[in-house]
C-alpha cells in the first residue's frame, strides 16, 4: 500500500475534527440539547434530519459480513465512519468511509488470501427540506448528494468519481413509531470503466422497546443493478439502538442477504456522539 493511500483517510478525519472544534464549538453553547441524537445508523435508510447549525456528529462502528458464491467463501470486516458538520439550520456537510477493511477469501484447492486496506472516501451534503408533523401526516424530507472518490486501497477502491442522489421521507406515527423510505440513484462505473445507473430503494420501521431503547426492521435494496454489473444486493435487516444520553447512542444490528450478490449474513455494533 502506498504512503498516500494510507495517510489520505487520516488527513480527512483530522480536517473534519478540526473544523468541528473551530466552527462547531462556536455555536455549541446556543444550540439546544433537548432533542435526542438522530443518527444515520444502524439501518441503511438515512434519517430525515440534519445535525443542526454548529453541531458536529461522529458515527462509527465495527461490521462483519460473510458470503459464499460458487464455492468461494469471503469473510469481510470494516470500520465505517461518518462525520457530520452542521453549517446551517437545514444543511450539513458529510464525510463518509468504510474505514479500515479486511477480506479473507477461501476457495477449494486454492490457498486462502487476506487483503487489508482502506475504503474510498465519500464527500457529500444533506439538506432537510421539511420537518415531520404527526398531526397532519407530513413526513420529514431530506436530500443527500454525495460523490464517492477513488481514494481507497487497490483491493477496495471503486472506479473514478461516483455521484449519487438520495431522498429520505420519514413519518412519525402514533406510539413513537417511525417509518422511513429512501429511493436513490448512483452513477456507477464498472471494472471496464463503463458508466451505468444503479438504483437504491429501502424501507425501514422503528419503534420503542423500552426506556431509551429502539428496535427496527428493514428491507433494503442497497444495489439495484444488472447481473453483468454485479447483480442486485437486497437484504433484510434488524437491530436495536440505545440512548446513553441525548448526545450518545450505541447500537447493534444483523442482516440476512436475500439475493445471491448480497452477503449471506452480516452484523455489527456502533457508536455515535454529538457535540
Amino acid at each position: 500500500m502506498s504512503f498516500s493511500k494510507l495517510v489520505c483517510p487520516r488527513v480527512f478525519y483530522f480536517v473534519m475534527l478540526a473544523a468541528a472544534s473551530t466552527s462547531g464549538l462556536a455555536y455549541a453553547q446556543e444550540a439546544t440539547k433537548s432533542e435526542p441524537i438522530a443518527t444515520d445508523r444502524p439501518d441503511f435508510v438515512e434519517s430525515g434530519q440534519v445535525v443542526g447549525r454548529g453541531r458536529f456528529q461522529f458515527e462509527t462502528g465495527l461490521s462483519f459480513d460473510r458470503n459464499k458464491q460458487d464455492g468461494v467463501k469471503v469473510n469481510g470486516m470494516n470500520t465505517p465512519a461518518l462525520f457530520r458538520l452542521g453549517v446551517a439550520d437545514t444543511w450539513e456537510l458529510r464525510l463518509e468511509t468504510d474505514g479500515f477493511m479486511r477480506a479473507r477469501t477461501e476457495a477449494p484447492g486454492v490457498l486462502s488470501t487476506t487483503q487489508n486496506g482502506f475504503g474510498d472516501l465519500s464527500l457529500g451534503t444533506k439538506w432537510q427540506m421539511q420537518d415531520s408533523d404527526e398531526a397532519t401526516g407530513r413526513p420529514a424530507i431530506a436530500w443527500l448528494l454525495h460523490a464517492d472518490l477513488e481514494t481507497g486501497s487497490s483491493a477496495f477502491k471503486g472506479q473514478g468519481v461516483r455521484p449519487s442522489l438520495r431522498m429520505v421521507a420519514e413519518w412519525e406515527l402514533p406510539g413513537d413509531v417511525s417509518v422511513g423510505i429512501m429511493p436513490g440513484i448512483v452513477l456507477e462505473k464498472n471494472a471496464e470503466g463503463k458508466r451505468y445507473n444503479m438504483g437504491i430503494l429501502a424501507i425501514t420501521a422503528s419503534r420503542p422497546l423500552a426506556e431509551g431503547w429502539r428496535g427496527f426492521i428493514e428491507l433494503s435494496g442497497q444495489q439495484i443493478q444488472s447481473k453483468a454489473n454485479g447483480g442486485n444486493v437486497t437484504t433484510f435487516d434488524t437491530g436495536v439502538s440505545h440512548l446513553i444520553s441525548n448526545d450518545i447512542q450505541v447500537d447493534a444490528w444483523i442482516s440476512k442477504g436475500l439475493t445471491k450478490a448480497a452477503p449471506s449474513i452480516a452484523g455489527g455494533i456502533g457508536f455515535a456522539i454529538r457535540f
